[in-house]
């Protein structure tokens, strides 16, 4: 399958993965408003995401993808058989005692996370229990991340990205059958976490037994004595410091917020749930299918394909990243009131999500850069760059953070996250180039031409829109939803013909010549 294809597959899954991620969201948001109680299940639920980033999506695969795509071409089948089961059982003994622990010390993981809570007792305690019930989700989701990956090594990537589709249908059903139930509904939400990770992992098991990887158990204290396990967990201990210094800055930002006025850390929630639609659907889907084909291309020590694809990631980002920073910026509080209006959820929190997606927007470009340029030195192996890199940026954000909280309150958190992005992916990109990885290919200066012109015309025609029709206070319900897709589907549709009328196919996404 081509890149594009690959990519393309990636992102339909992903697509709906994020609608009915945003029909979860809207439901939530209809059915428990923004409340102590949501702002104490997002806290929980930030903790085991947070481990499950550091871990599995994170370190794990930034260590273990290049081993495996490197054993995948220079070694026999059946010794990459054995490689995959002895990593597969160190990793869930390792992770199911983590889960363990935590739950033995939420209490603590809650205070460091989100301190202010312990001036609301009530929003604690609820903080505390949920994650004791959420935490060993960690398991479920690391072992996720470790079937996804020796999947997407062989190029089958359409079930890892439809997967996170499970847990929105599980969150979805306990919102709806669950919670009118409970005494407290808020702890639905914690079913259908865990069910939703349970599924997640069984449902991938058929693929990998399909292709004969599905990893067979042995003793994890045997398999951590082969050479090359020591090498992954070798890798893994800058990976992990690397993907450390980014959930530092989110378990500080996440602490901050707790001490902000309540609802600060369900408006950042809610943001950061739009903002993964372009992140997720360009960043992660061209960030999945790169590593493992940059990891090859470095392997065969093939440097031309290396640097091309690594341009053809970046074009991308620069095609479609921009527009959509501008377009969530234009109409974020109209998408919003769209989304999320409710009896629970009103115009103040309207207002003050739509500040924190307006912040978010401005790093966006960086967010998804990020996705691109990090492979470039996780195929090489090279993990140390990425985290002096990553802890610069750190101290960027939360010197951002000393300016923009006082000023912007939430919303300065939002905004401190994507400027530090862009500072984060300006780097990378500068130490790519200095050594002499990644040199540009032709068409740069014709393309920025192209999206700069495209962008005026998109922003003109959101802008004329936001003002004239979607501000209109008679447009509600069906009719608002309609006025604003039609907008977005004009702007699109305007923005796309200005590349084609510079000369842009489609076929020139399809990047031929690394395929």
């Amino acid at each position: 399958m081509s890149l594009f294809r690959s990519a393309a597959v990636i992102s339909g899954m992903t697509l709906l993965s994020r609608v009915t991620g945003l029909i979860r969201d809207i439901l939530i948001a209809r059915v428990f408003g923004v409340s102590s109680d949501t702002d104490a299940y997002y806290v929980a639920f930030r903790l085991p995401n947070l481990l499950r980033r550091l871990f599995a999506e994170g370190a794990f695969q930034q260590a273990f993808v290049p081993m495996l795509a490197d054993s995948k071409e220079n070694k026999e089948f059946s010794e990459t058989k054995q490689f995959i089961d002895r990593i597969a059982s160190v990793l869930a003994m390792v992770v199911l005692a983590v889960s363990i622990l935590g739950v033995f010390i939420a209490p603590i993981l809650v205070w460091i996370i989100a301190s202010g809570l312990a001036q609301q007792s009530h929003a604690f305690n609820i903080a505390t229990e949920l994650t004791r019930y959420m935490f060993p989700y960690i398991f479920f989701m690391s072992m996720v991340a470790f079937c996804s990956a020796v999947l997407n090594t062989w190029k089958h990537f359409a079930i890892p990205a439809v997967v996170p589709v499970l847990l929105n249908l599980s969150l979805i059903s306990a919102t709806l059958f669950i919670a009118p139930k409970l005494d407290r509904p808020i702890y639905a939400l914690a079913i259908g976490v865990m069910s939703g990770g349970l599924l997640q992992l069984l449902v991938q098991l058929p693929s990998l037994k399909k292709i004969g990887l599905l990893p067979h158990p042995i003793n994890p204290f045997s398999a951590i004595r082969d050479a090359s396990v020591r090498k992954v967990i070798k890798l893994m201990a800058p990976a992990l410091f690397a993907v450390g210094v980014a959930q530092i800055s989110i378990l500080i930002n996440t602490n901050i917020a707790s001490f902000l006025q309540e609802g600060s850390v369900t408006w950042l929630a809610y943001a950061d749930r739009l903002m993964e639609f372009p992140t997720a659907l360009l960043g992660v889907a061209l960030g999945t299918v790169l590593l493992p084909s940059l990891s090859s291309a470095y392997a065969k020590k093939d440097l031309d394909r290396y640097n091309k694809l690594l341009d053809w990631g970046l074009k991308l980002v620069v095609v479609f990243a921009v527009p959509a920073s501008i377009g969530l910026a234009c109409i974020s509080k109209e998408l919003i009131d769209v989304l999320f209006r409710s009896s629970r959820f009103v115009s103040y929190d309207i207002e003050q999500t739509s500040m924190a997606v307006l912040g978010y927007s401005c790093g966006l470009i960086g967010l998804i850069a990020i996705k691109i340029l990090a492979p470039g030195f996780y195929s090489q192996k090279d993990i140390k760059t990425p985290v002096k890199i990553a802890c610069v940026a750190l101290v960027a954000t939360q010197m951002l953070n000393l300016i923009n909280v006082p000023l912007f309150a939430h919303a300065g958190l939002a905004l401190s996250v994507g400027l530090g992005a862009c500072i984060n992916a300006l780097l990378l990109l500068v130490v790519l180039y200095k050594r002499g990885q990644y040199r540009p290919t032709n068409g740069w200066k014709k393309l920025f031409l192209t999206v700069f012109i495209g962008c005026i015309v998109l922003f003109t025609i959101l802008y004329v829109c936001e003002q004239n029709l979607l501000s209109l206070n008679s447009l509600n319900g069906p009719y608002q939803l309609i006025v604003l897709l039609a907008t977005i589907a004009i702007a699109g549709f305007a923005y796309l013909l200005i590349l084609f009328i510079f000369g842009y196919r489609i076929s020139d996404l399809k990047a031929s010549e690394l395929e």
